[in-house]
């Protein structure tokens, strides 16, 4: 036993394990996002850059070689240390004499053309070899191994080569003479990029720093915002569970203070809740009320039956007085059952009757004139003298008719000797109130705020023999109150009640 509940808790951790958080799923996504957009981002802004620097320093080192190749190409004879210093130092007389290379640093020489007075000083060496491989001039260091192999088809090729991140660019250049257009030497030109390769080694790390930084600012920021709007829903969450294990559950989704999705979200989700808890409680109320009720009404008629099961049924007059009272009893059970239905209908009408109207002119003159025809010993007077002609609420006019008549009925229950009721409509600025007085006997103060309660009798002996089952009232009131309306009731003991009721007005065609 113990082993199999050590299974279920290492199962139910397992699950909790590898279900991942929205959170994390939401930050990694983002975060992996911005990280790749700024990598690519990044590498093309660094090729970009790259291929800029490779292009002056190509366009520069073309030139170079021109330049050269526009001086050397005047010797018409083979290149010789004797013949190409003066070719490249023309302002000077100068002729050294040997057999070692010359590298040249002086200043009056062709280093003093602008091209190659800036190439000069930026990592560009000029190797200048005779037909037979010999070095003939040289600014630089010479590479071991000779003069190397040029192609036999071209005369002239550039080459740009990457190793180890950095970029070296030559450029191999074989010279023939203008006069004879024979070959007289090779050039080379080597720019080693040395300063360029830095720069972009620089811009790489640069690069590379802001984009850690970046990203490390990105996933912060979208851990914030990614949980400004989880919170809500982990709160949801949280409260959905909470409302599944004790559906009474009071706790709901703080206010967020924020007018976007979300919050109206959470607004929504904590209206349902309150709805869903009335809703039970209704359930609740009208199971709990419909019992109580019944029990009298049950029990009487469980009463007779046990009597006619004894002896009442040999005895004619005990049988019928039973059959009767069961009768009656079981009119009162249905009609207090159809009640609890119209109560419970009332509590929903915003759900099945949201958008209906009604006229109150209308429907006020056709229920009273009904309630004239029931009961013709009464004088029912309806005064619209106030009322503006076409004065249209937000109400379901069945709704309106049924209030009305649970008021006139009440009035009439309770009228003693003075057989009057007045009905009385008006319009007030934005609003029309109605109301319905009697002459009757009145309800004490202390009574009058608990008549709008279920089931509840001023006197219970009375409403009994008149067929009320204090509901009436309720119903009127959660009709009322539905539709956004206010129901009151003032009254003196032996003088007669006045109950009141208004609603807010949707439109007057006299206003327009």
């Amino acid at each position: 036993m113990k082993m199999m509940k050590h299974v279920k808790k290492q199962n139910k951790s397992t699950k909790e394990t590898l279900k991942s958080s929205l959170t994390f799923k939401w930050v990694s996504l983002v975060a992996a996002t911005i990280t790749v957009s700024f990598v690519i981002f990044s590498i093309a802004i660094y090729s970009l850059v790259k291929q800029q620097i490779v292009s002056q320093e190509r366009n520069l080192t073309e030139s170079v070689a021109t330049t050269f190749q526009r001086r050397l190409v005047e010797i018409p004879t083979s290149l010789q240390i004797s013949n190409v210093v003066p070719q490249l130092s023309p302002n000077t007389n100068r002729i050294l004499e040997g057999q070692a290379p010359i590298t040249s640093n002086d200043g009056g020489n062709v280093f003093n053309d602008d091209v190659l007075a800036t190439l000069s000083n930026r990592d560009t060496s000029i190797i200048i070899y005779n037909p037979d491989g010999d070095v003939v001039f040289s600014n630089g260091n010479v590479p071991d191994g000779g003069m190397p192999n040029f192609s036999k088809t071209e005369n002239h090729v550039l080459r740009v080569e990457t190793s180890r991140g950095k970029i070296h660019m030559k450029i191999y250049q074989k010279i023939f003479s203008e006069r004879t257009h024979r070959l007289t030497g090779y050039l080379i030109v080597d720019n080693s990029m040395d300063q360029q390769n830095q720069v972009l080694k620089s811009i790489r790390h640069w690069m590379i720093g802001l984009s850690i930084i970046a990203i490390v600012i990105f996933i912060g920021l979208s851990y914030l915002i990614v949980n400004s709007v989880v919170q809500p829903i982990k709160k949801m969450s949280q409260i959905s569970r909470y409302i599944n294990k004790d559906p009474t559950d009071k706790r709901r989704v703080p206010n967020l203070h924020r007018n976007d999705e979300l919050g109206e979200l959470a607004t929504s989700f904590n209206e349902m809740l309150d709805r869903m808890q009335a809703y039970m409680q209704q359930q609740k109320q009208f199971v709990g009320d419909v019992s109580h009720e019944l029990r009298t009404p049950v029990a009487v008629i469980e009463g007779h039956l046990n009597l006619l099961e004894r002896w009442g049924k040999d005895d004619p007059q005990v049988l019928e007085e039973s059959i009767q009272a069961s009768l009656q009893e079981s009119k009162r059970m249905k009609h207090l059952i159809q009640e609890m239905l119209d109560l419970t209908r009332a509590e929903q009408v915003d759900l099945q009757y949201p958008d209906k109207t009604a006229d109150v002119n209308e429907v006020l003159n056709r229920t009273v004139n009904d309630m004239r025809m029931i009961h013709k010993d009464f004088t029912i007077t309806y005064d619209d003298s106030d009322l503006k002609p076409d004065t249209i609420i937000k109400i379901y006019r069945n709704h309106l008719e049924q209030i009305l008549i649970i008021l006139i009925d009440n009035a009439i229950k309770y009228s003693t000797d003075r057989k009057e009721i007045l009905v009385d409509a008006a319009t007030e600025k934005d609003k029309v109130k109605i109301s319905v007085q009697d002459f009757g006997e009145g309800i004490a103060p202390e009574e009058q705020d608990k008549i709008f309660n279920r089931f509840y009798r001023v006197d219970k002996a009375r409403t009994r023999e008149k067929g009320g089952n204090g509901l009436g009232l309720a119903i009127a009131q959660k009709l009322v109150e539905s539709y956004h309306g206010k129901i009151s009731v003032s009254s003196t003991l032996e003088s007669g009640s006045k109950f009141m009721i208004e609603f807010p007005l949707l439109k007057s065609e006299s206003d327009k």
